[in-house]
């Protein structure tokens, strides 16, 4: 249980600093939305190989046949709606938007596969909404950035769906090495799309490295061996706590406003969390 614990605290804090890495490169114009993806995805893909190698001899060619196109393609699809996004949202509200996102895919997947919440859970998940809510609703309705919630959702929805299928991984670090190998077209690809649009200095290059190679590819890892331990709900709900860390990240490393209407929420998010929480541990024991 200790061990969970700790696997999962470290994995969110690893998804806060994505959104806090990722608005800091592209909020000052240091590169651009295009390169960072590749180059989160390309450094990711090079840290988790360089992990592998350290526990196993395996070829490259083992390694590309490993995890899985699906769950590249979300994988892909969540990294570059995710920097679209960013380029307007700030770090506390599109982790929260994200989140809330990944939290309705993976709800909506686990109803799908004949797993029903009880009404004690639901409860905590209103609670969280709400939370949620009241954040997102005076951004909603700002016309600018109508079009960014919505590529964040569609990344939060892209995450959901790469997290439900990653619980049923037995070996996390290499199915994640494979998935983010097989992004590599996809990626390639983009870049050629947005060739004119490309521009990076050496500090948007660094943070994206430090994005994909130490925030995703070593936190995302750390993620599919712990999923095993969670039911999709708890993992749902556990993630609607990352919003909160990413916000106070942004106030305290890019100096981001806080606000009593995000402590109000994150009050709201958290509280929501711990009843879902309580209601899947007490509905696993009356099981």
């Amino acid at each position: 249980m200790f061990k969970t614990f700790i696997y999962t605290a470290l994995a969110l804090l690893a998804f806060a600093g994505n959104s806090v890495l990722c608005r800091w490169a592209l909020e000052g114009q240091n590169i651009d939305a295009f390169s960072f993806t590749a180059i989160r995805l390309g450094s990711g893909a090079a840290m988790l190989m360089a992990l592998v190698s350290l526990h196993s001899r395996i070829t490259l060619q083992r390694l590309i046949g490993l995890g899985s196109w699906r769950s590249a393609l979300a994988l892909f699809c969540y990294a570059a709606c995710f920097s679209y996004a960013y380029l307007v949202l700030n770090t506390g509200v599109g982790a929260l938007i994200l989140f809330a996102a990944v939290q309705l895919s993976m709800l909506f997947i686990a109803r799908l596969q004949g797993r029903r919440q009880s009404l004690l859970e639901c409860v905590g998940v209103l609670i969280a909404f709400i939370g949620l809510s009241i954040l997102l609703w005076p951004k909603l309705k700002q016309p600018e950035s109508l079009l960014a919630c919505l590529m964040m959702a569609i990344a939060g929805s892209s995450w959901g769906i790469y997290t439900v299928r990653g619980k049923g991984s037995n070996t996390p670090l290499l199915d994640s090495c494979g998935n983010f190998l097989r992004t590599t077209p996809l990626w390639l690809l983009l870049l050629l799309l947005a060739l004119p649009q490309l521009s990076a200095s050496s500090l948007g290059i660094v943070l994206a490295i430090i994005s994909g190679a130490i925030t995703s590819a070593i936190g995302y890892a750390i993620w599919y061996a712990v999923l095993p331990a969670l039911t999709v709900s708890s993992a749902a709900v556990i993630q609607l706590a990352v919003p909160v860390i990413a916000a106070a990240a942004g106030v305290v490393m890019l100096a981001e406003p806080l606000t009593l209407t995000l402590v109000i929420a994150a009050v709201l998010v958290l509280g929501g969390i711990y009843w879902t929480l309580r209601a899947a541990k007490r509905r696993g024991k009356a099981t």
